[in-house]
């Protein structure tokens, strides 16, 4: 429990599904006492290449659970971290209700076009891979900064990937834009902090999301394993000998976003079980 999150706004992007990152980082800041604006796309197809969407209905659904869980106020908001006019209606949203945001996490990622290598990926799902990914969060950032810079106070926490520092096989799009987000979190850093904002990238490693799930899937089809087997031969590679869970990387994100970490900022933290050891 961080006491100075309490009574704080948190905007958590992509967090509208139980089983992700945005979810556990909305989860934990609620828990603190923090106001929570759950943000996900809310329409649109169930699932986009075998990865489930955060839907309007269980958006709602998580909103009020954390309320009466934990009694803070939410906010479900929807959102397309690819069109401005998406992100303009979102915080007139949060100014009506909350009228500034206090930490960003900035969480909604996909990845479209995979698997394919780099020569021969499609460009529109290169392109879109990037967008919502790299783009998307600059998008977000620069929507919420003026609220921030106003205060001269203010947290961002940006979900990178282990992917932006090691490159993954027939991936490229996706570890391309998340070394993108890597370095816009320093370059941020720098910029801002002189106005009392700080900035920091998480970067996953093998975490049991939904889109972990689907590549553990489609690796044991093509490998003709199980998925246990499969889980059991990552979990090998990884020192702790044990696939993530989106708890581990919320517990750092909250960390982040409160004072006890008030001297960081312009880092990228690996979240993954000791899986990237390089200095």
């Amino acid at each position: 429990m961080y006491e100075d999150l309490k009574g704080k706004t948190a905007l958590v992007t992509g967090s509208g599904k139980r089983t992700g990152i945005g979810f556990a980082i909305a989860d934990k800041m609620a828990s603190c006492g923090a106001n929570v604006i759950i943000a996900d796309l809310g329409k649109g197809p169930e699932k986009i290449g075998g990865v489930k969407m955060g839907l309007r209905q269980e958006m709602e659904d998580i909103a009020s659970s954390l309320t009466e869980k934990y009694g803070g106020k939410t906010l479900t908001v929807d959102l397309d971290v690819t069109c401005n006019d998406s992100i303009q209606q979102m915080m007139q949203k949060v100014q009506e209700q909350f009228g500034s945001i206090d930490v960003l996490f900035n969480n909604a990622g996909a990845s479209f076009g995979a698997p394919s290598p780099a020569h021969t990926y499609n460009e529109e799902a290169w392109m879109k891979t990037i967008d919502v990914n790299l783009h998307g969060t600059f998008r977000i950032s620069r929507a919420v900064l003026p609220m921030m810079i106003a205060r001269k106070e203010g947290v961002i926490v940006n979900i990178a990937s282990k992917a932006g520092k090691t490159p993954p096989l027939a991936n490229g799009a996706y570890a391309v834009a998340k070394a993108g987000v890597i370095m816009l979190t320093k370059v941020m850093a720098l910029e801002l902090s002189r106005q009392g904002i700080r900035v920091n990238a998480i970067c996953p490693g093998i975490i049991m999301t939904d889109l972990q799930v689907y590549r553990f899937e489609m690796e044991a089809k093509f490998l003709n394993q199980t998925f246990a087997e499969r889980e059991k031969a990552w979990a090998n590679d990884i020192p702790q000998a044990r696939i993530g869970s989106p708890a581990d990387v919320a517990d750092l994100a909250v960390y982040l976003s409160s004072r006890e970490s008030s001297y960081i900022t312009g880092q990228a933290l690996n979240v993954d079980g000791g899986l990237l050891m390089a200095i």
